[in-house]
C-alpha cells in the first residue's frame, strides 16, 4: 500500500472505520451495548445513531447476561450482532451463553446453526483495581469454538475487526484500553509502529502472524500494550548491537505456530511477554510449542515475562510494579543472551 493513500488512525477510529463500512455493506448487522447510542465507553459506536438509526444502533440494559445472549439469539436468526461492552471483565457475567452457546452451538448441530457474531471488550490495566483490569482474552481463548483477535496497531485492528464480523463464528476482538486513542486517554503506542491505515477494503485473517520488527539475536513474541513496549526496547537495543526480532500474533485463536516457530528457529531465543498473570497464560502454550517444535534450535531456555500471580491492585503505584515494563523486558532479553 503506497503511503499516500494512508491516514493516521488511532485504534478505536480504525474499529470505527471496520464497523460502519460493514454496516453499509451488509443491512444484516447491527451493534449493541451499554450507552451504544452516545458512543459506548470507548467510542466504538460513536456517530453511528445518526448513520444509521435507532433500529441498529441498540442501548441495552446493564445485563451483560442478557444482551450477549440476545446477540447469540440474533446470530442463529441469521442476522450479524456487533456487541460492545465497557470492559472486558463483564463477560464474566455472560459465561453460560459465551462458553456453553457461542462456542459449542454450530459444533453441537452439526453445522446446521450458525453464530457470526461479534463481542469486543478493551482489556488490560489502567488504574481501575482488580475487577476492570483482567486480561480477558486469555480465558475465552480456552474454549474451542471461538476466534479471538488481539490487535495492536490501527491497521490490524481494522482488518481483524472487518474479518470478525464476516465470519459465521462467534468472534471476540480486544485490545488495550491505553491503545485506543479515544477521549483524551494515554496511547501508549511505540514511535516505531505506523498508525497508517489505508481506505480501502482490506481483512487482516484470525491466524496470520506478523514479525513487527526483523533480528537475528532473539524472537520476543508479544501482544497487544506488551508488543509497543517489547518494540521500544528492541530500538534501544539495537544500539548495543543486539538484534530483536518482534513477532505479534495478532489473534490468539487460531494461533500462528508457523510463523512464531520459524522465527525462533532462526533466532535461537525466545522470550514470551504478556500483561496476564503468569500461570496458565497463552505464553505457556508457545512455550509449549517451542518445546516440542524448535528444542534443539533454542540455545537458551524460553522466558516469559510475565504480571505475577494477584489480583491486580487499585493503586496506580502497585499496578505499575506488577505489570510488566520495558526494564523487565530488557532483563529478559539480556538473560537469554547470557549477558
Amino acid at each position: 500500500m503506497n503511503e499516500v493513500d494512508m491516514r493516521e488512525l488511532t485504534i478505536i477510529e480504525a474499529m470505527r472505520e471496520a464497523l460502519t463500512d460493514e454496516m453499509h455493506r451488509n443491512p444484516d448487522i447491527f451493534v449493541m451495548g451499554e450507552d451504544s447510542r452516545i458512543g459506548g465507553s470507548f467510542l466504538l459506536s460513536l456517530g453511528l445513531l445518526d448513520e444509521f438509526g435507532p433500529q441498529r444502533v441498540l442501548d441495552t440494559p446493564i445485563s451483560e447476561t442478557g444482551f450477549i445472549g440476545l446477540a447469540i439469539g440474533a446470530a442463529m436468526s441469521g442476522l450479524r450482532p456487533v456487541v460492545d461492552l465497557q470492559y472486558g471483565d463483564f463477560a464474566f457475567c455472560a459465561m453460560e451463553q459465551l462458553a456453553h452457546n457461542a462456542c459449542k452451538l454450530r459444533y453441537m448441530s452439526g453445522g446446521q446453526v450458525k453464530v457470526p457474531a461479534v463481542l469486543h471488550f478493551p482489556t488490560g490495566a489502567s488504574g481501575r483495581g482488580g475487577t476492570h483490569a483482567q486480561s480477558m482474552e486469555r480465558y475465552f481463548s480456552h474454549f474451542p469454538g471461538l476466534k479471538v483477535g488481539v490487535p495492536a496497531t490501527p491497521y490490524d485492528a481494522k482488518g481483524l475487526f472487518k474479518a470478525a464480523i464476516r465470519d459465521d463464528n462467534f468472534c471476540i476482538i480486544s485490545s488495550h484500553k491505553h491503545l485506543y486513542g479515544s477521549r483524551g486517554r494515554k496511547f501508549l503506542v511505540s514511535e516505531g509502529v505506523s498508525l497508517g491505515v489505508p481506505e480501502d477494503d482490506y481483512v487482516v485473517p484470525f491466524g496470520s502472524a506478523e514479525v513487527k520488527r526483523q533480528g537475528e539475536d532473539v524472537t520476543v513474541v508479544a501482544t497487544l500494550i506488551m508488543l509497543h513496549r517489547a518494540l521500544d526496547v528492541a530500538q534501544e537495543l539495537e544500539a548495543e548491537g543486539i538484534s530483536v526480532e518482534v513477532v505479534d500474533p495478532r489473534s490468539l485463536v487460531p494461533l500462528d505456530r508457523k510463523t512464531i516457530m520459524d522465527s525462533v528457529i532462526k533466532t535461537g531465543r525466545l522470550v514470551i511477554v504478556e500483561e496476564d498473570t503468569l500461570t496458565y497464560g497463552w505464553g505457556a502454550e508457545i512455550a509449549a510449542t517451542a518445546a516440542q517444535q524448535a528444542l534443539g534450535y533454542l540455545d537458551a531456555p524460553v522466558l516469559r515475562v510475565a504480571t505475577p500471580d494477584v489480583p491486580m491492585p487499585a493503586a496506580p503505584n502497585l499496578e505499575k510494579s506488577l505489570v510488566p515494563d520495558t526494564e523487565r523486558i530488557k532483563a529478559a532479553i539480556y538473560e537469554v543472551l547470557g549477558r
